[in-house]
């Protein structure tokens, strides 16, 4: 882990100890999951986020988030591409914008099998990277996460802004220095075509799928 900077000690509510930390990719979850590993919380990462499109993209992000759990020696919890059960889910939603209503069936559903996941393998505690984006509604995120969580009498969600006292900016950091994949959009396929259309409007290329890294 990196041990250039000095952070503080985090602890779990309620005097727990294992944390189930779901994470949408590597350059979000990269700062996070130093932080908590410097604060000797036992986790493990799950990834599950079917909205991801098209496969292609999703196999680079859940690769690379893997590759650098294995790197920190962390459990890696890999789930089903449940895409179609996503898209079932998100009928009727496709052209809500950006951080309305349609992310938040995203999160919820995302949450909800966190959550179970959790429930089944005896974690104490859920978590999220998808918060610590500047790009993405902390409340949001939370409401869903505390929902999800509220459905089991013990498990809790642990509310932590992950922006705070720098956490955006060590996320950049970390994901030059491991040369992360630079992923263009939110996810979804609906986040792809709202991108690629803004991008034609102002005379920009389109998202390539797989062609931008993170540089020193």
């Amino acid at each position: 882990m990196n041990n250039k900077y000095v952070r503080l000690k985090l602890k779990l509510p309620n005097g727990t100890n294992k944390l189930l930390l779901h994470s949408c990719c590597a350059p979000c979850s990269g700062e996070i999951m130093e932080a908590i590993s410097a604060s000797d919380i036992n986790y493990s990462i799950l990834f599950y986020n079917p909205n991801i499109h098209p496969q292609r993209e999703y196999l680079i992000r859940k690769t690379e988030n893997m590759n650098f759990a294995s790197k920190n020696n962390i459990s890696f919890i890999d789930l089903d591409y449940d895409k179609d059960n996503w898209f079932i889910r998100i009928k009727g939603l496709e052209n809500q914008p950006e951080r309305g209503i349609r992310c938040t069936v995203c999160f919820d559903m995302r949450f909800e099998r966190t959550a179970l996941y959790a429930f089944e393998n005896n974690f104490d505690v859920i978590s999220s990277s998808l918060g610590i984006s500047r790009w993405k509604n902390i409340q949001q995120i939370n409401d869903c996460g505390k929902l999800a969580a509220s459905k089991y009498k013990n498990i809790t969600y642990w509310e932590y802004n992950w922006r705070k006292k720098g956490g955006s900016t060590r996320m950049i950091e970390i994901s030059k220095r491991e040369k992360f994949y630079q992923q263009e959009y939110c996810g979804c396929i609906y986040s792809l075509r709202d991108t690629n259309r803004y991008r034609l409007s102002i005379g920009r290329d389109i998202v390539r799928i797989g062609n931008k890294f993170y540089n020193n």
